[in-house]
């Protein structure tokens, strides 16, 4: 789901860089919550990843084992309940009451003390040694830059200190209106849902569960995580982290299963709310199976349009490859389709962005490999596209040599391929065209100044609604996209880029009612808490009052 901060943090945080050219793992012993040592996680040293219920730390009758995604050696172990044992799960789940943990009405020290943890928090993960655990254990299960994971691990702590002291119980500020007589006023408040879900996908291990689960905390509900078992041992660790900083081992289930036992156990347990960040395929499934109580941050096939200002050339060139093939292009924010003004076609636009991307490489994993598709099925739909009238391989095409990469997983070069854009609007292409490839890999065109509404249309057409770049500073032409689109998350002008997930600005799709949003205490509002009016009408009566007649 989501944007490398890196370029700008890392320049923020230099003390940071220099820490982490050194050889951390030693402090691994000296990190209190730590169960595990990042950069010794290995086939000879298998990590175990547990589960937690009612407070306690569990394991499993069976485990599941996970395949080092570089060499394919079995590295983790993970306690996977099966459908026999999610009664403790779903018990604890029903043992929560629909108003949840708290409200403004019931035990508000909660804001105060989770404001505290968030506190604590924040400066555990700010810490050199732990900043450095967190990245390396995400490069090692989702393999991206240190720079990537490091991005990552800065966001989530920025996030944390947004919400430390006071600012927990200013997220369920209410408010009051004037009645119509004496001693009547209506209250708004923010109510928790009370047992909620949390599904998370693979590609950011940290900064998806960890950001959704604290707003859901903050709120005053109680969840049950669910973190895809690739990547679960980060959001273990993390939880192990909050519980040094104070927090109730009861406040938070984590589970690990397969998607068929955790629907089991949303059907058993049936949760007020749940979050799923993932694909569409199963977002559209849980609404039906929950009753339409999801909310939902599902795939994008994410846009950006180059107007026609051409300027800054290497700058724009650099963005554009950040934006398709970072983290190999394992984001939901990446950019899937790039529409170049004919302007830009007559520069050397495209050449430079060829240049960037044969620069990356397997060895610091600014490539590297791909954890939900396949390389042949990453060959197999270029090679769709490219019978395509018009179509023709930009650059990549090509799977990555000399790696131990295993075929489970995909190792392609980056790619791009350009379409015609009449030939995407024709209704054989356009679906296959707009199929999101979770991978390094975009679909480039070109369009003309009289082209515009082609794009429109283009756009219009596409059912994912996430992200979307308009690179431009043409006020006119930007009002005119942004006028006639609906990405929740829109970027726009010189810099604008579609991979952008920090702390500060809401990060969702928009034009669904079940959109989700994440990071901002607007999100957190929507998606971890509800709407409750109170109202008082206290009196007096009047003095005069008689019964009335019946009406």
């Amino acid at each position: 789901m989501f944007a490398s901060l890196a370029s700008r943090s890392l320049r923020n945080k230099g003390s940071i860089i220099w820490f982490s050219s050194f050889n951390l793992s030693r402090f691994a012993h000296s990190l209190p919550f730590a169960t595990v040592k990042a950069e010794e996680v290995s086939g000879s040293q298998p990590a175990e990843v547990l589960n937690l219920v009612q407070g306690n730390w569990t394991s499993s009758s069976s485990w599941n084992t996970i395949p080092d995604p570089l060499n394919g050696e079995s590295f983790i172990k993970v306690a996977e309940v099966n459908a026999k044992e999610i009664h403790p799960f779903v018990e604890s789940l029903s043992r929560c009451p629909k108003h949840g943990l708290h409200n403004p009405f019931k035990a508000p020290e909660r804001y105060l003390m989770l404001g505290d943890i968030s506190t604590k928090a924040a400066h555990k993960l700010a810490l050199p040694e732990v900043t450095d655990f967190f990245a390396k254990l995400i490069q090692r299960v989702s393999p991206k830059s240190y720079q990537q994971a490091f991005g990552e691990v800065y966001v989530t702590q920025k996030f944390l200190e947004n919400f430390c002291g006071d600012q927990v119980r200013f997220l369920a500020r209410s408010f009051a209106v004037p009645g119509n007589h004496l001693g009547q006023q209506s209250h708004g408040f923010r109510w928790p849902y009370g047992p909620v879900a949390i599904i998370t996908p693979f590609n950011f291990p940290l900064e998806i569960p960890l950001l959704q689960l604290m707003g859901a905390l903050y709120m005053g509900n109680k969840p049950i995580l669910k973190v895809d078992s690739k990547v679960s041992i980060v959001m273990e660790q993390m939880l192990r982290l909050l519980h040094d900083c104070g927090l109730p081992l009861e406040d938070v289930d984590f589970i690990n299963s397969d998607g068929i036992t955790m629907n089991k156990v949303l059907m058993e347990a049936k949760p007020r709310m749940t979050l799923f960040t993932g694909s569409s395929r199963v977002a559209e499934k849980l609404a039906v199976d929950l009753s339409g109580r999801i909310k939902v941050e599902d795939a994008g096939f994410d846009w950006k349009v180059l107007g026609p200002d051409v300027q800054q050339e290497d700058y724009v060139a650099w963005v554009c490859d950040q934006d398709a093939y970072a983290c190999s292009g394992q984001k939901c924010s990446a950019q899937s389709m790039l529409f170049i003004h004919e302007n830009w076609s007559k520069s050397s636009f495209l050449e430079k962005l060829s240049g960037l991307a044969t620069r990356r490489k397997l060895d610091d994993l600014t490539v590297g490999p791909v954890l939900t598709v396949t390389t042949q099925a990453m060959l197999d739909h270029l090679n769709k596209l490219l019978k395509i009238n018009g179509s023709k391989l930009l650059f990549g095409g090509e799977v990555l040599q000399n790696h131990s990469i295993p075929a489970v997983y995909g190792a392609i070069k980056p790619t791009a391929v350009y379409v015609p854009l009449e030939e995407i609007l024709e209704e054989e292409n356009y679906d296959l065209v707009t199929k999101e490839i979770f991978g390094p890999f975009q679909v480039v065109t070109e369009y003309k100044h009289n082209q515009l509404p082609l794009v429109l249309k283009a756009l219009e057409k596409m059912h994912a609604h996430l992200t979307a770049a308009v690179v431009s500073n043409d006020p006119l032409f930007v009002q005119e996209i942004v006028g006639n689109s609906v990405n929740g998350t829109t970027y726009v002008g010189l810099r604008a880029r579609t991979t952008g997930a920090p702390q500060n600005h809401w990060f969702g799709p928009a034009g669904d009612p079940r959109g989700a949003g994440i990071g901002t205490p607007e999100a957190i509002k929507l998606v971890w808490s509800c709407h409750r009016e109170v109202i008082y009408d206290v009196g007096p009566v009047p003095q005069n009052w008689r019964t009335p007649q019946p009406t």
